[in-house]
């Protein structure tokens, strides 16, 4: 039985969330949260992940998975608030450590943080298999972007996270930290290889030419019409252009209050002594 999606498409952000659904049993998980992070004020607020809870709530579905494609730089994840709010597991792919050690560094965390994974109440492996009331969903290791990146095969639809984009958008960026873009070619075949009817959904969408935001497509229309990756793209010249046009991207907004958020399962910085979190800003003289 294919599962029942409803995506949220968040406008500040570009990020569409997922609740996956098994209708026969009203389990559920959620993909890509966003907790909403005004970066002028320093203001948290949970419009966006309440969205999610309200939809639950109204279907009477029990979360069984919160799930994570990356430690996202572009939107602070919602997961341990709707953890604490609907239950779950939250969950991520096993190289996580590797990004939290990374950031760790960057960030000059101290000792308190273990770039272990334990944040995550599970690590999920390379094609290990898991269950969403009776869905048996997957995990694809599809690192490139970051050296952590997974992807969720759930039936015949497959959440890409951020390997690719719509087709008229191409794909995601490999200049992060750990990323690379031969790496992301790779893992692009390898999501390219299933059947040409497989769905895709993807993580975010920025419409060009002014066209309504869209994140369903499928491997065929990919493979075809991706403008970084279709048919006969090979991998030097793919990694050739991604390397020059990841060379004249900024940074996302986002990018240093995520990190410190999503490397920690979505749980804020620890209060300090006089009770307020603070995101660290790392000043670059030159």
């Amino acid at each position: 039985m294919s599962p029942n999606i409803t995506p949220f498409f968040d406008t500040t952000t570009c990020t569409i969330s997922y609740v996956i659904v098994d209708d026969r049993t009203g389990d559920c998980a959620i993909i890509d949260p966003v907790l909403d992070y005004e970066p002028r004020s320093g203001r948290i607020h949970t419009t966006s992940a309440d969205k999610l809870i309200d939809f639950i709530q109204r279907q009477h579905l029990r979360v069984e998975w919160i799930l994570e494609t990356h430690a996202h730089a572009d939107h602070i994840s919602s997961a341990h608030y709707l953890k604490r709010k609907l239950g779950g597991k939250i969950a991520i792919g096993d190289r996580i450590p590797a990004v939290q050690t990374t950031f760790k560094k960057i960030f000059n965390l101290g000792d308190e943080f273990m770039p272990d994974g334990h944040h995550f109440n599970h690590l999920l492996a390379d094609d290990e298999t898991f269950q969403i009331g009776k869905l048996s969903a997957r995990a694809l290791f599809v690192p490139g972007h970051t050296p952590a990146d997974v992807a969720y095969q759930i039936d015949d639809a497959i959440f890409v996270g951020d390997t690719l984009f719509m087709p008229d958008v191409g794909t995601a960026r490999a200049d992060f930290p750990g990323g690379n873009a031969q790496t992301l070619y790779r893992s692009i075949q390898k999501i390219l290889a299933f059947p040409p009817q497989t769905r895709l959904f993807m993580c975010h969408d920025y419409p060009p030419n002014g066209r309504d935001p869209a994140w369903e497509t499928t491997v065929a229309r990919q493979r075809k019409e991706n403008i970084h990756v279709h048919d006969g793209i090979d991998e030097q010249t793919f990694m050739e252009m991604r390397n020059k046009r990841d060379a004249t991207l900024e940074a996302p907004v986002l990018l240093l209050p995520s990190i410190q958020t999503n490397i920690r399962a979505g749980e804020l910085p620890p209060p300090e002594n006089n009770g307020v979190s603070y995101f660290k800003i790392p000043i670059k003289t030159s």
